[in-house]
């Protein structure tokens, strides 16, 4: 079973070798698409350099023109991945690529048990956040449980399992933090059951995400997915059964 991770990065000359590194030492088929955003310091640099050794040969990496966001860097990566599964890896070392077994596990279990359509997320504690942004995200969190009737205790966790078919699949039409919610309201609109594992989380002071400059277009995005056209994968629903049973 493969693993596609794809790792959104701006700017983060000072990370980049150990989140990679540690992708690479994960027990795992993972295929890695690495987007950068058109960074502006030594990021891109780096990568290429690391393109050229043999541990990382396998990765793909790719670099957009100008800066779009975090929610153009995923749709770029989503469109390329081939992995019977999918999730995100930030690249400022906030999560523990060795976490990611433990959630492919959990992905197995529940399907196992016939859970057909199942996505698992990392689930991290939050008091180690600063104030506004540990409310910002609780916040966000019990409204994505009040409009669409999920019980999750991290929405925006970087660390969202969810199979290919969907991932492909998803309109994203985010640009920048919004979206986080804006694919875990498209999930739960297929009729997914989103199931938590916890994670090793360490926040890092520099932050990108502001809880006031991206808190309300993620709560706006929260809003228009739940009263516009719902996201459906109707016409995807017995391909999607039929993967999950096979990759289980």
């Amino acid at each position: 079973m493969r693993i596609s991770v794809v790792v959104p990065v701006y700017n983060e000359e000072k990370t980049i070798v150990q989140v990679l590194t540690r992708l690479a030492q994960v027990s795992l088929d993972l295929e890695v698409i690495v987007v950068d955003d058109a960074s502006k310091d030594n990021t891109w640099k780096i990568m290429q350099q690391l393109q050229q050794q043999e541990a990382f040969s396998s990765f793909r990496f790719v670099r957009h023109k100008c800066n779009q966001g975090k929610g153009a860097s995923l749709r770029t990566g989503f469109r390329l991945i081939s992995g019977d599964l999918v999730t995100v890896q930030d690249a400022d070392l906030e999560y523990d690529p060795q976490d990611l077994p433990a959630l492919v596990r959990k992905w197995q279990e529940i399907t196992a048990e016939g859970h057909s359509r199942a996505a698992v997320y990392g689930c991290r504690d939050l008091s180690v956040q600063r104030f506004t942004t540990r409310w910002g995200n609780r916040f966000l969190t019990a409204v994505t449980n009040m409009l669409f009737g999920s019980r999750i205790h991290d929405m925006e966790t970087c660390y969202k399992l969810i199979p290919g078919i969907v991932a492909r699949a998803l309109p994203m039409t985010g640009r920048r933090f919004e979206i986080e919610p804006e694919i875990t309201a498209c999930i739960l609109q297929a009729n997914f059951t989103i199931f938590e594992v916890p994670i090793s989380y360490k926040p890092r002071k520099e932050k990108k995400l502001s809880p006031w400059k991206d808190g309300w277009p993620a709560l706006a995005m929260l809003l228009h997915c739940r009263f516009s056209k719902p996201f459906q994968l109707s016409f995807l629903s017995q391909d999607a059964e039929v993967q999950a049973s096979e990759i289980s």
